[in-house]
């Protein structure tokens, strides 16, 4: 990387290329879908609320783009709306170079998706695997196509509770949030120990945005926080967080510049690793092993009902 950081200035043409960016109404997800659009990509913008995905883009449309996005229903708490969505791409589409996974819950109450599972888990987690496992034939169709999984930083505090996978006993929000992003995490470590293995042309990669202004946390503070600790958290973003437009880099980054490695992962290279260009970033050790991401597929595959060969 140049001394004076990467930025979106560097992120090489797309066009010709088809990206999926999940969650891309809206914070970090909006700004990828953005960006990949403004470098002439066709994105898909994988949303669930329709309408505000609708106004997302024809926000970047007014911008000035060669292949406007298209919205696309997908409700990551739903298996049967990520099958639904992944068939409709198989009609649609012959190739996929980009799957940005970065949609997110964070701080919710305790509540359980469709299929059961405790929402941030199922969401953050499950609906990525289940989305990538029916993407895959195309995806590993496509020369030189990549995955990407977007952490965060809170997954330094997450275990993966093997014993009690949706949180029936002893919820913690924080807790569940941080489980979910470390499941990011060895989601990426076991792909790509997988593609290394088979030798495949995919690359597996992953992020995390240090601390930036994503709206996860204030957007519906009635839902997810009180409103003291809401506004202490709008207070804080004003102060300390990047935007979303710095946000993203990381993400970009693995998705789109030369030479990342498999499993790679990368976030904000400045004080704390809270902000600043991408730089190679590193997940904790003692979390990000070998036994519990296999572990982890062999259960994914399980809770989703499919079998998910790289």
């Amino acid at each position: 990387m140049k001394k004076k950081g990467w930025t979106l200035d560097q992120i090489p043409l797309q066009e010709g290329r088809i990206a999926v960016v999940t969650g891309a109404s809206g914070g970090l997800g909006f700004n990828t879908a953005r960006a990949l659009a403004q470098k002439g990509a066709l994105v898909i913008m994988a949303c669930r609320n329709l309408h505000k995905g609708e106004n997302a883009r024809k926000l970047i449309c007014s911008e000035g783009v060669s292949q406007k996005p298209q919205v696309w229903h997908l409700d990551l708490a739903s298996l049967d709306s990520v099958s639904k969505f992944a068939g409709k791409y198989a009609e649609s589409f012959q190739r996929l170079d980009l799957l940005i996974n970065n949609a997110g819950l964070m701080l919710v109450p305790y509540n359980k998706t469709e299929d059961g599972f405790e929402m941030h888990f199922g969401v953050n987690h499950l609906g990525h695997f289940a989305l990538t496992a029916r993407l895959w034939p195309i995806l590993s169709q496509t020369m030189q196509s990549r995955v990407v999984q977007v952490s965060s930083l809170v997954h330094h505090l997450g275990k993966i509770r093997f014993e009690d996978i949706h949180w029936e006993r002893g919820y913690n929000r924080w807790a569940a949030y941080g489980m979910s992003k470390l499941a990011n995490l060895l989601f990426n470590h076991e792909l790509g120990r997988r593609l290394t293995e088979k030798g495949g042309t995919v690359t597996a990669a992953a992020a995390h945005p240090g601390y930036s202004d994503s709206e996860l946390l204030i957007k519906n503070p009635s839902k997810n926080l009180s409103q003291v600790r809401a506004g202490f958290f709008k207070l804080t973003n004003s102060l300390v967080a990047q935007s979303g437009e710095m946000g993203v880099l990381p993400a970009l980054y693995a998705a789109t510049a030369a030479g990342v490695d498999q499993a790679a992962f990368y976030g904000p290279g400045g004080l704390l690793k809270l902000r600043g260009a991408p730089v190679p970033d590193t997940p904790n050790k003692k979390l990000v092993i070998d036994e519990a991401a296999g572990r982890l597929w062999d259960i994914s595959e399980a809770l989703c009902g499919l079998e998910f060969r790289v």
